[in-house]
């Protein structure tokens, strides 16, 4: 075991970002590390709070407190039991912290200033695998993540389908 790392891990609750957490669990967390799982909600979303955390995002959430539906209505968030699923077990069977994060924005760039400002030692996206002329047309979130980050990333794309 190493030195305790700081893992950041997009969420949007997508198929993709489930896929990412769970390889981010079985290749990568290791016994004392801390994973933030980062949330990037639209600025179109407007909890009363949104304008408190803005700029910089809301306070870090112990994973106890965001279980709490209460708590992650107040951040404008639906919990997704498949992914609490997921992380409650590792944050007890290897001694991993893990907290939330919510940002309001464009998702390229606030997870970019989450690297930042969190000091991650890395970052693990998932990726849609948009074909080449909807990534020019919509842009790549990952594309963008991986250009910019101040970190190293991570990007899990999905299996092709059968």
């Amino acid at each position: 075991m190493g030195k305790a790392r700081t893992i950041g891990i997009g969420m949007d609750y997508s198929p993709t970002s489930k896929l990412a957490l769970k390889w981010a669990i079985d290749n990568l967390i290791e016994e004392g590390d801390t994973i933030i799982i980062i949330h990037v909600v639209s600025s179109k979303v407007d909890p009363t709070n949104k304008q408190l955390f803005e700029d910089t995002g809301s306070p870090l959430i112990p994973l106890d407190e965001f279980k709490e539906i209460n708590v992650s209505k107040y951040y404008g968030l639906d919990p997704d039991k498949e992914v609490l699923d997921m992380l409650d077990p590792v944050s007890k069977l290897k001694k991993v912290t893990v907290m939330s994060k919510v940002y309001w924005g464009d998702a390229r760039e606030k997870l970019c200033d989450a690297a930042q400002h969190l000091k991650l030692d890395t970052l693990v996206v998932g990726s849609r695998g948009l074909g080449v002329l909807k990534r020019v047309l919509l842009g790549s979130v990952s594309n963008y993540v991986v250009q910019n980050a101040t970190c190293p990333v991570t990007v899990v794309k999905a299996s092709p389908p059968k």
